[in-house]
């Protein structure tokens, strides 16, 4: 797989996108997030809320065992980084404050690419069809 220069940064180096700058920021369609590098299913738009903090962000993973966490203390902060599991690509991390109590999975939109809820059978992931409401 061919990744832009942003791309790579983010999953390969740990960087962090500019808040604001990534595509999926104010992106609002239905469908699938998968790791840019691996492909591995993410997330889903159902999940997906506007946090205002300038990164997409969701409430929960469409499936726990394809992400992984690790305690960061880069920056002299500490949060709990996330990671696709199968590609171990840098996503971003998760906090305790997203909405209704729930989690806040704030992700770079350069580790992700979308796949149109039209196209997940025809882009061989239709059966995550059934997670959507």
């Amino acid at each position: 797989m061919n990744l832009t220069p942003i791309e790579f940064d983010v999953t390969q180096k740990n960087a962090t996108e500019k808040p604001f700058s990534g595509k999926y920021n104010d992106f609002n369609k239905k469908g699938l997030y998968v790791d840019v590098v691996g492909g591995e299913p993410l997330f889903i738009s159902d999940d997906k809320f506007d946090s205002k903090c300038g990164w997409p962000s969701f409430t929960k993973p469409v499936n726990d065992s394809h992400i992984q966490k690790l305690n960061d203390t880069s920056h002299g902060m500490k949060r709990i980084e996330v990671r696709s599991k199968k590609a171990n690509s840098h996503l971003g991390h998760v906090f305790d404050d997203g909405p209704r109590g729930e989690k806040r999975y704030c992700i770079n939109s350069a580790s992700m690419r979308f796949i149109p809820y039209d196209k997940l059978e025809e882009m061989g992931y239709g059966r995550y069809v059934k997670y959507f409401k």
